[in-house]
């Protein structure tokens, strides 16, 4: 007996007639666990509501920066005895700003700097156990289960290897979280922003920052131009070659310049171009977002709670 071949557009009809009935069952199962579905939903927006206004209004206080070049008049030393400097054996410092941008980035994020910014201004309290700020008293509270602001002790619970009173990789933790450096490639500035509870001191500290970071490299380009000039000099009693004592003369000039403008310079490596200032409004938290983000999280959750409770309860009722 021939079989009958069903065609495509016979069978199309009835799997869509079952999409449209299953997507009936899944709204009716939906709308009888409406109690449920809604019941978790105003609990997980509650919940939302009450973390969002919990937490505490969080200031950032920005700055752009912009680099200073320091070694001039080396290019016209490297164009002109460069490469007698290479048979000499003498190195050439390059001409390169963006080295030095690229170092205080680096130093700024790293855990020597940030732990020693907060032991050097006495800070590490309100740094690590800040609580909220009042701005009808101008005052920033301490959380009083990390410190004891009376006795000026740590009591937080911590444990081994940790202490009461924070390490300097902890220190570094909160660091990199509240703290960013970044330089825009396209015009060389560098955008420095620092968050704290406390917008006063969101901004005194990023001041702090800006005159720690031209102190720490004046301290380092003086240190090394003191050497290459005693070097150079020694260099210069040793040799009777005319062509290599003007390389010597034009670094050792070039060394002693660099060496005035550090000591004389205020804005050693950096200059302020837009100053820190003290923010009135908050950057974080985002209540709005945080409640809208619970009532959705809380609609999903309960409506997929639902589904599988009704999916165990088909079969329950199956196996029965």
């Amino acid at each position: 007996m021939p079989t009958k071949q069903i065609t495509s557009e016979e069978g199309h009809f009835p799997q869509k007639h079952r999409a449209e009935v299953d997507l009936i069952d899944l709204f009716r199962d939906v709308w009888d666990a409406r109690k449920l579905i809604l019941a978790i939903t105003l609990g997980a927006s509650a919940i939302a509501i009450a973390i969002a206004l919990w937490l505490p209004n969080v200031y950032e206080s920005s700055t752009i920066l912009r680099p200073k070049n320091s070694q001039t008049g080396m290019s016209d030393l490297i164009g002109q005895y460069g490469g007698l400097a290479k048979l000499a054996g003498i190195s050439l410092p390059p001409e390169n700003g963006q080295q030095k941008t690229s170092l205080a980035l680096e130093i700024l994020k790293s855990r020597r700097f940030a732990s020693e910014f907060v032991e050097r201004h006495k800070i590490l309290p309100q740094f690590f156990a800040a609580r909220d700020w009042n701005w009808d008293t101008q005052k920033l509270s301490l959380d009083p289960s990390i410190y004891n602001d009376s006795e000026k002790t740590w009591i937080r619970r911590a444990n081994p290897p940790r202490s009461p009173r924070p390490s300097a990789a902890e220190i570094h933790d909160l660091w990199i979280d509240i703290f960013s450096a970044a330089e825009d490639k396209d015009t060389g500035f560098v955008r420095l922003s620092l968050k704290h509870r406390s917008p006063v001191l969101a901004k005194d500290w990023l001041d702090l920052v800006i005159l720690d970071i031209n102190e720490e490299l004046r301290a380092q380009d003086l240190e090394k131009a003191e050497r290459a000039i005693l070097y150079l000099e020694k260099k210069m009693k040793e040799t009777q070659i005319s062509e290599i004592r003007n390389l010597l003369s034009g670094l050792l000039r070039n060394h002693m310049e660099s060496r005035m403008l550090a000591t004389i310079e205020e804005d050693y490596a950096f200059s302020v171009i837009d100053p820190p200032a003290i923010e009135e409004e908050k950057a974080q938290p985002n209540r709005v977002l945080i409640s809208i983000s619970g009532f959705f999280i809380g609609l999903f959750s309960s409506i997929f709670l639902a589904l599988i409770l009704r999916e165990l309860d088909s079969q329950k009722n199956q196996d029965n």
